[in-house]
């Protein structure tokens, strides 16, 4: 989330760019809102499985073009994400998430 409020507002740090090119406008966007949706875990797979694809359209991208491995192209963060997001599209959000608050509450209704 931190990631898309910089690029969108500026926080917590300015972005290097002073005006965003649509790709980075985009990807603000999907990181702003689906790191709130999975922060609280609401929507947790659907918004993991696009999170993790602009995580890997993010590297093939940007840092694949430098080179193949993560190490020498500055994109270990983005790969570590990228599987990350990809956990947690597998296994939902887990036992404190909204999203089990609402599969309970819509199985005794």
């Amino acid at each position: 989330m931190v990631h898309g409020t910089q690029k969108l507002f500026g926080f917590p740090a300015p972005f290097p760019m002073p005006h965003l090119p649509p790709p980075f406008l985009a990807a603000g966007i999907i990181e702003t809102f689906g790191g709130f949706l999975l922060f609280f875990g609401l929507f947790t797979r659907p918004v993991a499985l696009i999170v993790s694809g602009e995580m890997a359209v993010a590297y093939f991208k940007f840092h694949a073009t430098q080179g193949f491995w993560p190490l020498l192209n500055d994109g270990e963060v983005v790969v570590l994400f990228c599987f990350i997001f990809l956990y947690f599209a597998s296994t939902g959000g887990g036992p404190w998430s909204f999203d089990r608050l609402l599969r309970k509450r819509a199985s005794t209704a």
